[in-house]
């Protein structure tokens, strides 16, 4: 009986060890409401909009479209690039999503509710001015629906408020046979009262996992100019390009608020960002015309941030799309 109670121990002492290297070994599961979309080129994982599970619940940025994971040619563009999570984080996400001025703030009064597209009616509290940074409470967050097919997500949030009320779709599509992405988005206003905001795509790049520095440049179809010179020790503008002059280190952010050059054409809206060492690259443009420009980096995520006016009287529909295009640039500093 003792020689069968060793053997016995040994084996579930296996077992476990067995057990532990394949879960060391394995990818964390990952809890959140997803769906995952591929066109034989791109392959990209999504997170969804969810009331109770969702991955964002925040009060900053609309709930559709986070891309925590998406591939091409064996280099990766999105990820985590901040230490901190928590779904109520105003930063607390990934992937090319879109932010809205709020809309009503100004008239609200404290404890009033106003508009932020994308996450619904929120409430106002006592405070000076709007604060991205602020998590407002959501009074009302309207309604998602979600359809999914093998190369494509849409989503559509359906807001119904005494003082505003909409049809907001976005869809994210991967093009057939081309290593492309479009996001197709449109407003329709079913309220009462006018819509009118900005609208601007963070464009949350992380380009394989690389610290963001002297191997990345962000160029543009226009010569740039800025009012403010940002912190010319990190990086720079020169001509159509802004370059880093060194890796970013955990605490710095480079920044330019307002970037200046562009006209009135949608011609402009057109950035490319190039990791030069690894040769991953992608081009982003639009088909509406930048009504601002504003360029932030932090160590690990690279951010062109493109505005554009919207404009949506009640019973109209506005539209618009983004498409990025991803592709090998020539690399200047092979490994």
């Amino acid at each position: 009986m003792t020689g069968f109670g060793v053997n016995h121990i040994r084996k579930i002492y296996l077992l476990i060890a067995i057990i532990s290297v394949f879960l060391a070994g394995s990818k964390p599961i990952d809890p959140f409401p997803q769906v995952e979309i591929k066109n034989g080129l791109i392959h990209a994982r999504l997170y969804l909009p969810d009331h109770k599970n969702g991955y964002y619940r925040g009060s900053r940025f609309d709930w559709s479209g986070v891309i925590p994971e998406l591939g091409y040619k064996g280099h990766t563009y999105f990820g985590q690039w901040f230490e901190n999570y928590s779904p109520l984080i105003h930063d607390a996400i990934m992937g090319p999503v879109d932010a809205f001025n709020p809309v009503g703030y100004a008239e609200a009064k404290a404890g009033d509710l106003f508009l932020k597209i994308g996450i619904g009616m929120v409430t106002k509290p006592e405070e000076s001015k709007y604060s991205f940074v602020t998590p407002y409470p959501i009074a009302n967050g309207g309604k998602w629906k979600v359809k999914k097919r093998s190369d494509r997500v849409e989503f559509t949030h359906t807001l119904k408020d005494k003082n505003y009320a909409y049809t907001y779709k976005k869809l994210v599509q991967l093009k057939k046979d081309k290593p492309e992405m479009a996001l197709i988005c449109q407003l329709k206003n079913t309220g009462k009262q006018t819509i009118e905001t900005q609208v601007y795509n963070h464009n949350f790049f992380q380009i394989d996992n690389q610290t963001i520095g002297p191997d990345y440049k962000v160029t543009f179809p226009f010569k740039l100019t800025s009012e403010v010179e940002g912190k010319p020790e990190l990086g720079k503008i020169r001509n159509n390009q802004i370059l880093f002059q060194k890796e970013l280190a955990k605490s710095e952010h480079l920044f330019f608020q307002s970037l200046q050059g562009f006209g009135t054409s949608s011609k402009d809206y057109d950035i490319k960002i190039e990791n030069k060492k690894t040769g991953a690259a992608v081009r982003i443009t639009g088909d509406q015309p930048l009504a601002k420009l504003v360029f932030w980096s932090a160590q690990k995520t690279i951010c062109p941030e493109p505005y554009i006016n919207i404009k949506v009287k009640p019973g109209e529909t506005f539209r618009w799309t983004i498409n990025y295009q991803f592709y090998i640039a020539e690399k200047t500093n092979p490994d």
